[in-house]
């Protein structure tokens, strides 16, 4: 589960030691992994938060399969990529992977006509006012309008990687993200 109630160390403190931590915590260092936990998690868990419609404990499994991955593959970082990136394509992988096994091996259609989570959605204490509407809009969202949504508009993704992670054809993604934002605006419209 996230502890929440612990703030990771500020970025700047962080950062110097980075490598350090993850040379350790590959050859075993729970304490260093713990330190890597903490700075990295926060971040993590908000993306899948998003991605999971915010349902808390299905970003939460994610985060922990995530994690779980992270420890088995730390030996093999080999420091191509920040370890934040490393860690939020596992993040992500592990929310995309749990967002098919949802669906039960229907068709990618079958994805869009399921519940967007909105009874289940866990308002945090920092959201407020439109930051709020918009978390709510976005968690009603179809799954897979949803996740293309976040992985492009909010997570930088370039259409070609949502498609390989997603199974899905370039201008597939393309059109459930100009059907997501649609969904969006309408949804934002209707909270006013």
């Amino acid at each position: 589960m996230l502890d929440t109630t612990m703030p990771p160390p500020p970025a700047a403190a962080a950062a110097p030691d980075e490598p350090a931590l993850i040379r350790a915590a590959a050859a075993g260092d729970t304490v260093a992994y713990a330190c890597l936990y903490r700075s990295h998690a926060p971040r993590l868990f908000a993306v899948l938060w998003r991605l999971c419609g915010g349902q808390q404990a299905r970003a939460e499994d994610a985060l922990q399969e995530a994690f779980l991955q992270a420890w088995k593959a730390l030996p093999g970082f080999r420091f191509e990529s920040s370890l934040a990136t490393w860690l939020h394509r596992l993040g992500v992988n592990a929310a995309l992977m749990e967002l098919r096994v949802r669906a039960g091996g229907q068709d990618h259609h079958s994805l869009d006509d399921m519940e967007g989570g909105l009874q289940e959605l866990a308002v945090h204490d920092r959201c407020a006012g439109t930051e709020r509407d918009l978390e709510r809009a976005l968690a009603t969202l179809p799954p897979r309008a949803r996740a293309v949504l976040v992985l492009h508009d909010i997570e930088g993704w370039k259409h070609h990687e949502i498609a390989e992670q997603l199974q899905m054809a370039v201008g597939s993604s393309k059109a459930q993200l100009h059907r997501a934002r649609g969904l969006l605006r309408a949804r934002l419209g209707d909270m006013t």
